[in-house]
C-alpha cells in the first residue's frame, strides 16, 4: 500500500462494521497523515461523540507518533477524558506504507460515560461490589481531542510550560531549551506554523528559536 486511498474502501467497510457492532457512541476515524496536520480526517462515523468532521485534525498522541517519540503507537483500551466531560473507552492503530512509513490511523472511541453514571448508581444503590476497582482498569493516556489545531498547539504549550515548571516571563536559556525540547518530543512544530505561535509565548526571534532546537537535537542524537 502506498496511500491511505488505496485502501479505503475496505477502511470504510471496516468502520461501518464498528457503528453496526457498537452503534451511535461508536465513533470511528480514519486519518490521512501525509496531509497537513490540522486536516487529517478524511473519514468519520458518529462525530458527534467528539464534534469531528472530515477535515479537522488529529491529537496530540498522533504528533508523537509522526515525530518518532513513540516508536509504536498502537493503543488499546485507553481511557480519553473531553473537555465537555465525557469519557471515552479508545483503540487506536497506525497504517504503514510497504516502506514501513505511517501513513494513518484508525482510531475508535466509544463514550462510556452513561454506563459509568449507571455502574456509579447501582454500586450506591447496593453498597457492594463484586469487582475489584483496580481489576483490569484501562489506561489513561493524556489524549486531547479538539476539531481545531491551534487548540491542540495551546494544550502542547501548556503541557510544556507544566513540564518546565516556570512562567514564559521568568524563563531563562536553560529552561527554554527544555519548553522546546518537551515540545519538540511531542511533535509540536508539525503543526503548521507552529513556530511563529512558539516564538509569541517565548518572546524570542525565529533566529533565535531555530537556534535552540539545533541545540536540543544535538543533545538528543
Amino acid at each position: 500500500m502506498k496511500s491511505i486511498h488505496d485502501e479505503k474502501e475496505l477502511f470504510k467497510k471496516i468502520m461501518n462494521l464498528f457503528q453496526m457492532q457498537f452503534g451511535e457512541n461508536c465513533e470511528v476515524v480514519l486519518h490521512d497523515l501525509t496531509r497537513e496536520y490540522d486536516s487529517t480526517i478524511i473519514e468519520i462515523v458518529n462525530g458527534q461523540v467528539t464534534g469531528r468532521k472530515i477535515g479537522d485534525g488529529g491529537t496530540n498522541l498522533g504528533l508523537e507518533v509522526l515525530r518518532g517519540t513513540k516508536q509504536d503507537g498502537d493503543c488499546f483500551n485507553y481511557i480519553t477524558n473531553t473537555r465537555n466531560g465525557k469519557v471515552l473507552r479508545s483503540s487506536s492503530i497506525y497504517i504503514h506504507d510497504d516502506e514501513g512509513k505511517v501513513i494513518g490511523a484508525l482510531c475508535v472511541n466509544v463514550d462510556i460515560t452513561e454506563g459509568l453514571r449507571l455502574e456509579k448508581y447501582i454500586l450506591n444503590m447496593n453498597g457492594y461490589s463484586l469487582v475489584d476497582d483496580h481489576q483490569n482498569k484501562p489506561e489513561e493516556n493524556e489524549e486531547f481531542i479538539t476539531n481545531n489545531v491551534a487548540e491542540l498547539l495551546d494544550f502542547l504549550l501548556a503541557q510544556a510550560q507544566k513540564h518546565v515548571g516556570v512562567p514564559a516571563l521568568s524563563m531563562e536559556k536553560e529552561n527554554k531549551l527544555d519548553f522546546l525540547r518537551f515540545l519538540d518530543e511531542k511533535g509540536a512544530f508539525l503543526i503548521s506554523k507552529s513556530s511563529e505561535k512558539v516564538c509569541e509565548f517565548l518572546n524570542i526571534s525565529k533566529f533565535t528559536l531555530y537556534n535552540y532546537l539545533d541545540t536540543v537535537r544535538k543533545k538528543s542524537e
